[in-house]
């Protein structure tokens, strides 16, 4: 039998790549849909309701988004362990990250029962918006552990190299939150807190699905259904370190918002626009970091640092030249998107030139989103959350530089995204391509 050439052996990568990217890119664009039609079928109620529910998807997302981790530090645990040819060893990871993401949910469940009161007044909710706030808080913690769980069993099924299944369930579960919102908000009158209701009963629903689909493989392995003391700490621990990977990146798109605030309303609200092109953006990007994700820690598992080093190179160039295709779509297409969200000319035109900024970066975004996926799929998380302190801590004072020196918003919001796109993402860029190059974080088997 002849050995594949290099050539033949790029392409099976490039083909496993795509395999496990497009339907994860599905998955993670169908599950804010969640959130998008609540707030459609909220929408119609009234301003107070929609306010309300704003606020109290805000305090979601950022509970949710924090807790992230909890799929990065399974999908790499569970791919290194089958790398190794260690299946019992990857579904009693995979058993702990859900053990985990369960005990988690239902602290934060009975901390959120108490504090989404004070939460929603500290951010400014008062009157009727205030009380559907709280409300649709209050409906949605149900659902909250449920929420966690499905992060965790997602990550298990990723680090099985299926991207696929996450995908369907995902999509189902949407469908079937539409449908019980629009039952509970208007057939019931329910409101707002119906809406936050149906999502709760689909995300247990989905929970349910995917315990179904895991908890045999975890029998079939003769592993106990209890959790281990060690896996446990193991993932406190990993998800300790990418809790402030996320904190820092949170604390960096918050710190931008209040720049883009003080700088005036136009400013914001171009800024806005900007930085939603940034995010669907960032959803493709993410899901090449997925793939990374899984297949490196599959590769460490089996202890092939040549074929690790090979495929970080592949999939590094896959983020380049993505980001150099998406530069040139949003350079042709930058006094397009404008018109379709607003039609104040100002906002339109400094949203144009934001985006021209944005188209710029691309390249850079794509590295760093593949990068920062091979060394979550290499373990690699106390790196990534102190780095994540000192990308912050460098991006921080140029924010400060654009609020002093910058007077006008056109070059607010330019300086704003240099800052952002070419200033921290670089940082993040930098910090990952030193980390990449050297072979610290390459640990070689289960």
């Amino acid at each position: 039998m002849t050995s594949s050439t290099p050539t033949e052996s790029s392409r099976s990568i490039s083909r496993q790549i795509l395999a496990l990217a497009v339907p994860a890119l599905g998955a993670l664009i169908a599950e804010p849909l969640f959130l998008i039609a609540d707030s459609a079928i909220v929408g119609h109620l009234g301003v107070a309701e929609l306010a309300g529910a704003a606020l109290g998807t805000t305090v979601l997302q950022t509970a949710v988004g924090l807790m992230i981790f909890l799929a990065y530090a399974t999908t790499p645990a569970v791919a290194r362990a089958l790398g190794a040819g260690q299946p019992g060893k990857a579904m009693a990871a995979g058993r702990d990250g859900m053990w985990f993401a369960v005990v988690l949910g239902i602290v934060l469940t009975v901390l959120g029962y108490f504090t989404a009161g004070p939460l929603v007044a500290a951010m400014g909710g008062q009157g009727e918006t205030a009380s559907f706030a709280v409300d649709y808080i209050h409906y949605s913690l149900p659902g909250l552990t449920a929420m966690l769980l499905v992060l965790a069993a997602t990550g298990v099924l990723r680090g099985m190299q299926d991207t696929k299944t996450p995908l369907v369930v995902a999509t189902a579960g949407f469908g079937l939150n539409i449908i019980l919102n629009f039952a509970f908000v208007y057939g019931l009158d329910m409101s707002v807190a119906g809406a936050a209701l149906g999502t709760s009963i689909s995300q247990w629903i989905m929970a349910v699905v995917y315990l179904w689909l895991i908890l045999p493989r975890i029998v079939e392995q003769h592993v106990s259904m209890a959790p281990s003391w060690s896996g446990f700490i193991s993932t406190g621990q990993v998800g300790s370190w990418l809790m402030l990977r996320n904190l820092t990146m949170r604390a960096a798109l918050l710190l931008t918002v209040m720049v883009a605030t003080n700088a005036g309303e136009q400013t914001l609200a171009s800024h806005q626009l900007v930085f939603t092109i940034f995010s669907f953006l960032a959803f493709a990007l993410d899901a090449l970091a997925i793939a990374a994700q899984a297949m490196i820690g599959k590769e460490l598992g089996q202890g092939d640092a040549e074929q690790v080093r090979r495929l970080t190179g592949i999939m590094s160039r896959w983020g380049i030249y993505f980001g150099i295709a998406t530069g040139l779509f949003l350079l042709a297409t930058s006094w397009v998107f404008p018109m379709i969200f607003t039609t104040d000319e100002q906002i339109r035109s400094l949203t144009t030139v934001g985006l021209w900024v944005l188209a710029l970066s691309q390249p850079l975004c794509g590295l760093v989103f593949v990068l920062d996926g091979v060394l979550i799929g290499a373990g690699d998380a106390r790196y990534l959350g102190l780095v994540g302190v000192l990308n912050l801590a460098v991006y921080a004072p140029m924010l400060w530089a654009v609020q002093e020196f910058t007077h006008d918003p056109q070059t607010s919001l330019v300086w704003i995204w240099v800052s952002f796109a070419l200033g921290y993402m670089a940082m993040r860029g930098l910090t990952l391509h030193l980390r990449a190059r050297r072979t610290a974080w390459m640990r070689l088997g289960a």
